[in-house]
């Protein structure tokens, strides 16, 4: 190294290819992040499910949302009518029983709260869709036993 780049206060000296031999001038590795991956925005336990892993505990998650008028779930109601996951975003199709049904702030609020703290999942997009219209043949057996659909 030479003297010049030496005596300079402040600065540090950069030494040249020449000077630190094999391998000098490679790229380095990404630095971690906060989650402690190298360069990877997901925690490490989010990295480990994959899409049906978390398609399937989203579809639990919103088994916990209930229909307040009727007490069924709105997955047994068929309500639900897709999940789709990409990246770290959960798309919810879904539906109300009516199209005026006053509930349904309430229901996608419950949605967001529970899909949210699923690892892995950092968006989640709910979209009420009115087409098709839910009918009570949308419904799972369970739930048709117990409104008295035979």
């Amino acid at each position: 190294m030479d003297e010049a780049r030496r005596k300079k206060p402040g600065v540090e000296p950069v030494s040249s290819p020449e000077e630190e031999g094999p391998g000098a001038g490679a790229p380095s590795a990404p630095a971690p992040d906060a989650s402690g991956g190298a360069g990877e925005a997901r925690a490490p336990e989010a990295q480990a499910l994959d899409r049906e892993a978390i398609k399937e505990r989203v579809l639990e998650a919103l088994k916990e949302v209930y229909d307040p008028e009727l007490g069924i779930n709105i997955v047994d109601l068929g309500l639900v009518y897709g999940v789709e996951v990409e990246g770290d975003t959960v798309h919810i199709t879904y539906t109300l029983t009516t199209m005026g049904c006053p509930i349904g702030p309430l229901i996608e609020a419950q949605m967001r709260q529970l899909i949210g703290g699923i690892p892995g999942v950092e968006h989640v997009n709910a979209e009420l869709v009115l087409r098709p219209p839910w009918t009570p043949e949308m419904m799972s057996e369970e739930a048709k036993a117990a409104l008295g659909f035979w």
